[in-house]
């Protein structure tokens, strides 16, 4: 004759029932985190357009200056990477402040995916703000030179947003903790 299956103990069950649970926030928590880093990514869009809209070389909105309108002009080139060095410190810091008032901001994973976000968002921006310029840019003499076009000289810029976030975060904590601590 065949013996009943024994029942587990009781804690044995409430282990594995709370591994289960575990497990399940677990994804939970992953399914949150990716609309809040997809949206970090695709603001990189819009930041490239506004780059090309306010730097010069661009639609040059800053300034407004004719002679700096072309690609051609050499000093332009530090101007125009300044623009989208600001723009990305900002975007950076908007990213972190918005980051600290989140439920779960605390967790390594939430900032994780915030800074590889916005190291996508970078990489996101100044390659809309190279096609804007392709596309509706006025047509650059470039026989001279490829480099002339509307585009990005310095290439550590594309560092500053997820490093400001990371900085930011940082910044942003450290007071919360100092505030603590004073009370």
């Amino acid at each position: 004759m065949t013996q009943p299956a024994a029942a587990p103990p009781a804690r044995h069950q409430e282990q594995a029932d709370h591994a289960q649970e575990s497990s399940f926030r677990g994804r939970k928590r992953n399914r949150r985190s990716w609309p809040w880093a997809a949206g970090i990514a695709a603001s990189g869009i819009p930041a490239g357009i506004l780059w090309w809209l306010l730097a010069p070389g661009g639609l040059n909105l800053v300034s407004g200056n004719a002679a700096l309108a072309s690609g051609t002009n050499t000093e332009v080139w530090l101007p125009r990477d300044l623009v989208l060095a600001g723009l990305f410190l900002f975007a950076g810091c908007l990213v972190a402040v918005l980051l600290t008032g989140r439920k779960d901001a605390g967790s390594r994973r939430m900032l994780a995916a915030s800074v590889a976000a916005s190291g996508a968002a970078a990489l996101l921006a100044w390659q809309s703000g190279v096609l804007a310029g392709l596309w509706f840019g006025g047509p650059q003499d470039t026989s001279a030179s490829a480099s002339v076009a509307f585009s990005l000289r310095s290439y550590p810029v594309l560092l500053l947003w997820p490093a400001a976030v990371a900085a930011g975060y940082f910044a942003i904590g450290l007071l919360g903790f100092l505030r603590k601590m004073d009370r």
